[in-house]
This record gives C-alpha cells, structure tokens and sequence, in this order.
C-alpha cells in the first residue's frame, strides 16, 4: 500500500524486454531509496508496485525489478529508456501518515496528455482516459498519476466523445516529481480510486439473504408455513 506522495525521483538505467519469456527486466539508479528496504521489499515505480531486487555485488542506490508481459501492456513502463526519470515511493509503515490517499499501485490504464497550461502559479494539466475509466474519476476525487497522488480538478461531461480529467501541479508537486517536464502526448499511468472500484463491484453482486452464512453453502428452503390452526369451539358456534 502506498500514499501517493513521491518521495525520490530514479534514474532508468536499462530495461532489457525479454519476449521469449513474455517479461523484461528494469534497472534503476535511486540512491536513498532503498535505505532500509529489505531485499524483495515493494516501491512504486511512476505508480506500478515492483518488487525490489538489489544484489550484492550491485552499486549501492540500484535495484532491478521484473515486470511481467501483462504489467507492460497495461501500463507506461514499456516506453522507458536509458536516462528516463521514474518517481519512487516506498510502501507505507503502519506508523506513518497517510498524507495522500489510499494508493496500491496496481495501474486501471493508461491516460494521455492532452494539454499542459501554465496558469502563472500553477500548472494545469489534462489528461485523455479511456471511456471505461471515467466512471471512476469524479470532479474533487483522487487519483494517482504516475503514482503522485492528485485532486481531480475538472472532468469531461458523461456523453462527451472523448473523455478527460484535470489535475493542477503547484510548485511544489513540480519540484518533487518527474511533471516539471510534462509535455502534450506523453501516456501516463492512472489508478483510479480504489473505493470507487469496490463499491461498484458490490453493486453488481447483491448480498445473500442469510448474511453470516459461507459464501459457498445454499440456503436452506423455506421452511413450510404451520398449518391454519383450528378455530375455537366458541368460535365455531358462533358461525
């Protein structure tokens, strides 16, 4: 689990694609970062939970991560090179504060920027989503943009043909992350809000009747209705 608030910029040294084995391998130059993190410890990589490797004999400040075919399709890290800055944060402690949102690093797609606009104290940016992201995105919500935590600012109208959010860089979310540069067409990951996804999931698959029984075991048939009883002997006199 991860906050959403960058905390070291990396350097990518080499991403080797392996397409025989469906995988790559990236090698990152983050000094600082790995301080205290044990071998196989979990850092977001520009919003993409990895699994930190650093060998004995590498240089202190580098880790290599594999990333599986499927990470690459359904996430930015495909286009990295030699030279390409990543943001970086380390998974939250239970001590820490949880200064941006809920973040787990588990990319939904892929979104475009359409426009950077400097509005003198601040940046504005929008970024092109696929349709089927944009439920997820509310104005005054939260997503993470290459892993930075960030409040949705605007969004495009619900039957617009294309489909946008907007976010504003203040300077000093510039200064922390790889945004100073940002440029119209660059992909970028986008994990949306993951409560949004839960409560959507539990809308389309209602609760059984008998809440407290194992989700894999029937419900018992209704039992009979007892028998009309019999009328008083009064009763029927009456009648």
């Amino acid at each position: 689990m991860f906050t959403g608030i960058i905390t070291h910029i990396g350097t990518v040294r080499e991403l080797v694609h392996r397409p025989e084995a469906d995988v790559a391998t990236i090698v990152v130059d983050a000094p600082g970062v790995l301080d205290g993190l044990p071998e196989g410890g979990s850092l977001a990589v520009d919003g993409v939970c990895l699994t930190a490797l650093h060998d004995a004999d590498a240089e202190p400040g580098v880790f290599r991560a594999d990333l599986m075919g499927q990470t690459l399709r359904m996430t930015a890290l495909g286009d990295l090179a030699p030279g390409s800055r990543v943001n970086l944060e380390r998974c939250l402690l239970p001590h820490q504060h949880l200064d941006g949102h809920l973040v787990q690093g588990h990319v939904d797609g892929v979104g475009t920027v359409l426009e950077v606009a400097d509005e003198g104290a601040w940046h504005r940016v929008r970024v092109g989503v696929p349709a089927r992201l944009a439920r997820y995105l509310p104005a005054q919500g939260a997503v993470a943009l290459q892993g930075a935590s960030l409040t949705i600012t605007a969004v495009s109208s619900p039957d617009a043909a294309e489909h946008w959010f907007e976010v504003g860089l203040i300077p000093a979310t510039l200064a922390a992350t790889t945004f100073d540069g940002l440029e119209a067409g660059r992909r970028l990951n986008v994990e949306t809000d993951v409560m949004a996804r839960y409560a959507e999931r539990l809308a389309q698959i209602p609760a059984p009747r008998d809440a407290t029984a194992p989700a894999d075991q029937e419900e018992p048939p209704d039992q009979a209705q007892p028998a009309e009883q019999a009328k008083p002997a009064h009763e029927e006199e009456r009648a």
